[in-house]
């Protein structure tokens, strides 16, 4: 695995958003980010893009879906908070 992208992806990406925290570079990246009403969502971290400078997320960027990518993206909201539920369930 160390020689795959699954290797490398990840720690690239962290690079890159740390180098835009640090650098205050203010650049919009794919990042898993606690929403608080936008896309109609709230209490949950989701992957959306946002824009990440020197106070960390700084902007959650709302996207134009089409009916198809909200169905899709709703679809994986519910996966992630069906998850987050068992696992609260597991630490009482």
């Amino acid at each position: 695995m160390k020689n795959s992208s699954a290797f490398y992806s990840p720690a690239l990406s962290a690079i890159e958003m740390l180098e835009s925290f640090i650098n205050d570079q203010k650049k919009v990246l794919p990042c898993s980010a606690f929403l608080d009403g936008e896309y109609g969502v709230s209490d949950l971290c989701v992957g959306v893009p946002v824009r990440i400078g020197s106070n960390g997320v700084e902007e959650i960027i709302k996207l134009n879906l089409t009916k198809d990518e909200e169905i899709q993206f709703k679809n994986s909201v519910n996966a992630v908070r069906d998850l987050t539920d068992k696992c609260k369930k597991l630490l009482v």
